[in-house]
């Protein structure tokens, strides 16, 4: 198996990419909008990577937070607030914003496992910094560290409990970001107490089964490459001071923050430490570069791997309770008065 996750062209496999992805054998695959035209559909499109690979529990992945991140809208599915509706909830209710945050995660989890998707990309655990770049901005929980924890819990809880592996995300942190980083490469030059903070969330749950870098610059601990590139980042920072001993996903290697060629990003994302290297856009020349610079897939990255998806299951439609945890999470949105 290469320790890489792929993007899909369009809505169904095309013959060359059913002949690549059965050769080269990726640990998964990323789903965006141009991939997901209805439930019908998406099912099939699901369905059909599992049937090239054997087993039902393959990484099928998408980015479904809610708010301005959802491939997944209304009205052929359901609506999602951003994160920013949770922290409004919080700073009058704080338990009620933890409940609302594991209901609206637990109706996601079952709506992405009945569409075949196992693994989301949510919860993004990245602090909201005054003046900082909005890439950030209402995705986030939250200034306050603990709070962000508390509600990033929630969503992890409440997507395992839809049968979908949640993965925190930006790891070191996002939030001091002044570019967005598919654009540009930032700079981040607090100092090592300063990011303390950013690290807090990231710490406190170390225990999530699947987590991605960031590609920020932070001179704090390596001024030469970004956190995606860095093994003292890495090693230090993520496996050291944070403690995250799950599988590490770069975030997109097509971003333009990083430079070289992509499979040269692939083959220094892997060597600086990152299990397995996140390629969004399905360019075939790309993908079949990452698989001749790329290893096998290691041991250990397997066991974290099967560890990360163990928990996970295909639903065979959207559990009825769906509507159940989306009124629950409305009836205490409404306080705010936010609702999806």
């Amino acid at each position: 198996m290469i320790p890489a996750i792929f993007g899909l062209s369009g809505p169904h496999l095309t013959a060359d990419e059913r002949a690549f992805f059965r050769d080269a054998d990726p640990a998964g695959y990323i789903l965006f909008g141009r991939n997901c035209v209805d439930p019908e559909q998406l099912r099939a499109l699901t369905d059909d990577l599992r049937s090239i690979h054997g087993r039902d529990r393959l990484l099928v992945s998408i980015d479904q937070e809610g708010g301005r991140v959802a491939r997944l809208r209304p009205p052929l599915w359901a609506g999602y607030p951003a994160g920013q509706a949770f922290e409004k909830l919080y700073e009058i209710a704080p338990a009620s914003a933890i409940e609302a945050a594991r209901a609206n995660a637990t109706a996601m989890g079952l709506e992405l496992s009945a569409m075949g998707i196992t693994v989301d990309y949510h919860p993004p655990l990245d602090l909201r910094v005054p003046g900082a770049h909005d890439v950030i901005g209402d995705r986030a929980f939250g200034a306050d560290p603990m709070q962000v924890a508390a509600l990033g819990r929630a969503v992890l809880e409440g997507l395992a409990a839809g049968g979908v592996t949640g993965c925190i995300k930006h790891m070191p942190g996002h939030g001091r970001t002044d570019v967005d980083t598919h654009k540009a490469l930032p700079t981040v030059t607090a100092s090592v107490e300063e990011l303390e903070d950013d690290l807090i969330p990231f710490r406190t749950l170390n225990h999530a089964l699947i987590g991605m870098t960031g590609h920020l610059v932070f001179t704090a601990w390596d001024a030469e490459n970004p956190a995606t590139l860095s093994e003292t980042v890495i090693r230090d920072v993520i496996r050291g001071s944070i403690g995250f001993d799950g599988l590490l996903l770069t975030d997109d290697i097509d971003m333009e923050a990083l430079g070289g060629s992509i499979p040269e990003r692939a083959a220094r994302a892997h060597a600086a430490g990152c299990d397995i290297v996140l390629n969004c856009w399905a360019k075939m020349d790309d993908m079949q570069g990452i698989c001749e610079v790329l290893p096998v897939m290691s041991e250990a990255t397997a066991a974290r791997l099967d560890r990360a998806l163990a928990g996970t299951h295909i639903a065979s439609s959207i559990a009825p309770e769906a509507a159940d945890f989306l009124a629950k999470r409305d009836a205490l949105l409404v306080l705010t008065g936010t609702a999806a």
